[in-house]
């Protein structure tokens, strides 16, 4: 009960984080500096892992996809079919929102917590220079830029491994031309771009979610782990929830 509790805090004191962050929009062009920096953070620092972890993704759903369908003659063509489908529409930006919460989530709100435990964020307001404006504001933008690019990574790199892995072992020996065509065949345009939709809704909710959980920390250094804890695993569970929601919605 504590913890729906919580969460229900959590969602509303977000969105008038998310009101008082929009109304600082006009001032964006001379933030742009602090954007690129974080389409920095956020983009290029995670690419890597993003690839890495996304090729293994796709790779293991075509082991696991062969290996079941392997004493049906002729299913395992299926495989493009099956990695290209899941990889786009669900899969590819799930890893990436995982991925974000974990790596820049955590980040962010440790940095803001310590600020605010710190009094650096009272200070600000002292200087008339709301939070909202430098902390928050600049990475919402540069989630909105990064967070599709990072995707159709994750998309690509895990349709690659899938092929890889296909192609390589032998109880699939499945033609390289014959995957992509299948992969082709059933992945549409649309497919990938609910895909992207999804990661974008994803990558929004994380950076707020962590923006806002660093902000209302309160107490001393120990509540830094803690708001960072609260932030990854609250990023998580919308996460998990908007995914239900704009799948049924796709549907």
């Amino acid at each position: 009960m504590n913890t729906a509790r919580n969460i229900l805090e959590v969602i509303g004191s977000s969105l008038i984080l998310l009101l008082r962050s929009i109304a600082y929009l006009p001032s964006l062009p001379r933030q742009l500096g602090r954007v690129f920096d974080n389409c920095f953070h956020i983009g290029y620092l995670t690419f890597p892992i993003v690839a890495i972890l996304s090729f293994f993704l796709g790779a293991v759903l075509a082991l696991q996809t062969g290996y079941s369908l392997n004493s049906m003659s002729g299913a395992q063509e299926l495989i493009g079919r099956i990695v290209g489908l899941a990889v786009a529409r669900e899969l590819a930006p799930l890893i990436t929102a995982f991925l974000l919460a974990g790596r820049v989530g955590s980040s962010i709100t440790a940095e803001i917590a310590s600020m605010k435990v710190y009094q650096e964020v009272d200070a600000l307001r002292t200087m008339q220079t709301p939070p909202e404006r430098i902390l928050v504001m600049p990475r919402l933008v540069a989630i909105l830029f990064m967070m599709p690019v990072l995707t159709i990574v994750a998309v690509l790199m895990g349709w690659f491994g899938g092929a890889v892995v296909g192609q390589h072992v032998d109880f699939i020996g499945l033609d390289p031309t014959v995957y992509w065509a299948n992969l082709k065949s059933v992945t549409q345009f649309t497919d990938v771009m609910n895909g992207l939709i999804k990661a974008e809704v994803f990558g929004f909710v994380v950076v707020l979610i962590a923006c806002n959980q660093g902000l209302i920390t309160r107490g001393g250094p120990r509540e830094i782990g803690f708001s960072v804890t609260r932030s990854v695993v609250t990023s998580m569970f919308l996460v998990l929830l908007l995914d239900y929601v704009l799948t049924r919605l796709f549907l």
